[in-house]
């Protein structure tokens, strides 16, 4: 075969590359659109843009993706948000975030992926979610203590977050996901900010209430099902009760 297998594994790397960049630009269209095109008074739009430069995605790119987002200009941003709630395999509750300009292209892609789970109704299982602020951060090790900031942030929660767990934290700093209230999400982003943080997520998201034991070959089925609606264009986010 040559190197031709070195070549496949290229071409799916500049994929995935693709994908995630594309993921980026959708994000930052949407944070403008709600938020405003100035990242100092839009946490998510900065978080987002912070995500987007570490991606290597380009000046140009961005200022037209916050562009189109604010309705600067003839191409203003048309996009719906769907919210998909059903379950993986073995009964994991599933609640699925899409930003989409074709819903009716999106939708049935999106139930092809459902048949190896099951698709529910609107309301079906949100309840199983606390639908909440998330706002993930890192700063240097030291005498920080994340419960303390968490109190002086206002948050509700907080638990401490690895480059294991998500890759915007690197290996050798002091990371932790804070939790609060959908309205003070913007107010805590501001503090942490302003004490030394550098947040890599400020937005609203589900967290499961309860967490189902799943054997590893189940948690293996589990995870390829997640994987297929994360690999998915136009799929925003996806919440499981998985750890």
């Amino acid at each position: 075969m040559g190197r031709q297998w070195l070549h496949a594994k290229r071409e799916v790397a500049n994929l995935k590359k693709g994908q995630v960049v594309g993921k980026l630009v959708k994000e930052i269209m949407v944070a403008a659109k709600h938020g405003g095109g100035d990242p100092n008074g839009n946490p998510r739009l900065a978080a987002a843009l912070e995500k987007a430069r570490k991606a290597s995605v380009t000046r140009d790119v961005i200022e037209r993706a916050i562009k189109k987002g604010t309705g600067v200009g003839d191409d203003k941003l048309v996009m719906e948000h769907v919210v998909f709630e059903g379950y993986a395999p073995h009964k994991i509750p599933v609640i699925v975030e899409v930003f989409t300009d074709n819903i009716n292209r999106t939708a049935p892609e999106v139930r092809v992926i459902f048949r190896q789970g099951q698709l529910g109704v609107a309301g079906s299982n949100k309840f199983l979610f606390d639908h909440v602020g998330i706002v993930e951060a890192h700063r240097e090790p030291g005498a920080v203590d994340i419960e303390e900031a968490a109190i002086e942030a206002g948050a509700d929660e907080v638990a401490p977050l690895g480059h294991e767990e998500n890759d915007d934290i690197p290996a050798d700093r002091l990371g932790a996901r804070f939790l609060t209230g959908r309205a003070n999400t913007g107010a805590v982003t501001k503090w942490l900010l302003e004490n030394g943080w550098s947040v890599t997520t400020s937005e609203l998201g589900f967290v499961a209430k309860n967490y189902p034991s799943l054997s590893d070959e189940e948690a293996a089925e589990v995870g390829a099902f997640l994987q297929a609606l994360e690999d998915h264009d136009d799929v925003h986010r996806v919440w499981a009760a998985v750890r």
